[in-house]
């Protein structure tokens, strides 16, 4: 019987002239966005076209994709895949930044369980220590294994180009005599050092070298990440041109992907997920926490969308001020922070969350300048939070729009696609996939 092959084999590109080396991408400042990423040709599936190979999983995170960015005209590559395979509005967990989302969505676990509570927290456990996203330590990591552990002592060979926790070497201790060297844990078989510096055609060379590899060492499951969008979202506001540009650039970066793959004769069920989306912020919409509580009473760990803080030594009782009605913030205890965005219980969250409206900052003082851009953290419910999801490939069926969904659920999806066994435990299942997926 004959089976069609996956669309990644369709798209883009045979005879399209598509480079393979790199190349100056337009600026970000491009004045027309759709100049960012020129029409590529699509062709429909041959059924005469057969896999060379086995299928591998490639996880591609496109951090701060808007689902409604497809809208825009310059997604030709993604909206095909979009279009013909099978697509979501993805919830991002709750808080809605970059490192406690890709950890969710590694793990299958919330933040508040995954303990990557924020982009900057602390642990009453190592008093004077603060984590940031420069930070290695396995002992940050060590409260939720997350996919590649899982398939590597599986037996599954992973790689990674790019994903917060997967230089990590988890499980692993570090040794302050040797030069905080790492002894023990688990990493990838094939990692790098993230570098913002790389271009997206650098890290879509990467992946493709790894898929040239014969069959003892090739990866069978790949994370690729892209930066682009969300940086000219935060710099620019979601609604920007500019911002339109990085998502017309980011897409021909897919599509070099998606070609590459087709060159070498790979089959690859691709999960092309976000972290979350991007909300509009202006200088106008700012709350000053030295408005709302005295400043000698409180210490910020984090502010922006969300402010969290603890009480400075005698003054927790300052803080109640905090807790009274106040326009465009919400704060509570931390034992009171509202069930539906499962978060509190952990030790890394601090005392006191102050949460802001949508499109709303809130900050230590009021700001002295104008300024708009863009930023995340907000409710993960809100509309503008909302994060893309898009899969294709041989193990899925073809042109299905799925109901919105929790990001916690991709981890158990991966655990399919690499026939690894159910988690356990997990904030998440693979329900949301269980009528797309072939079996």
């Amino acid at each position: 019987m004959k089976r069609s092959v996956p669309l990644w084999t369709a798209l883009l590109l045979a005879g399209c002239g598509f480079p393979y080396m790199p190349r100056a991408l337009p600026p970000l400042s491009t004045p027309d966005p759709v100049a960012a990423a020129p029409a590529l040709p699509y062709a429909p599936p041959r059924q005469t076209e057969l896999a060379v190979a086995a299928p591998v999983v490639i996880l591609v995170s496109i951090d701060g994709f808007r689902p409604d960015y497809l809208d825009r005209g310059v997604t030709p590559t993604l909206s095909a895949l979009a279009r013909d395979g099978v697509s979501a509005s993805m919830r991002p967990s709750f808080p809605s930044k970059t490192f406690p989302n890709h950890w969710a969505i590694a793990t299958g676990l919330r933040p508040d369980r995954n303990g990557v509570v924020g982009n900057t927290m602390e642990d009453p456990a190592r008093p004077g220590e603060t984590f940031t996203m420069t930070t290695d330590d396995p002992f940050w990591w060590s409260e939720a294994e997350p996919i590649w552990v899982t398939a590597e002592r599986a037996g599954v060979r992973t790689a990674t180009e790019f994903w917060p926790g997967a230089n990590v070497g988890w499980g692993g201790t570090v040794d302050k005599a040797v030069h905080g060297q790492v002894t023990g844990g688990v990493r990838p078989s094939d990692w790098h050092q993230f570098a913002q510096a790389v271009t997206g055609e650098q890290r879509v060379d990467a992946v493709l070298e790894w898929m040239r590899r014969s069959s003892a060492t090739r990866p069978r499951f790949v994370t690729l990440i892209f930066d682009t969008v969300d940086s000219a979202g935060h710099r620019y506001g979601p609604d920007d041109a500019r911002t339109t540009a990085a998502v017309g650039q980011v897409d021909v970066q897919v599509a070099r992907l998606v070609s590459g793959l087709r060159a070498l004769g790979q089959p690859a069920n691709l999960v092309i997920v976000a972290d979350y989306g991007m909300a509009a912020t202006s200088s106008a919409r700012v709350v000053p926490l030295d408005r709302l509580a005295p400043p000698s009473s409180w210490r910020a760990i984090e502010k922006g969308p969300y402010a969290s803080l603890a009480p400075t030594p005698g003054h927790g009782a300052a803080l109640a001020a905090l807790l009274r009605p106040h326009a465009h913030v919400h704060c509570w205890r931390k034992r009171d922070v509202p069930v539906r965005l499962h978060y509190g219980a952990n030790p890394r969250v601090p005392p006191y969350l102050c949460l802001a409206d949508t499109g709303w900052l809130v900050s230590r003082t009021a700001p002295t300048k104008p300024e708009t851009g863009g930023d995340h953290g907000y409710d993960n419910a809100a509309p503008e939070m909302r994060a893309l999801f898009i899969a294709s490939g041989p193990a899925f069926a073809p042109g299905r729009r799925l109901p919105p969904f929790d990001n916690v659920a991709i981890a158990p999806l991966l655990r399919d696609l690499l026939g690894l066994p159910a988690g356990t435990g997990l904030d998440g299942d693979d329900a949301p996939f269980r009528g797309v997926l072939r079996r």
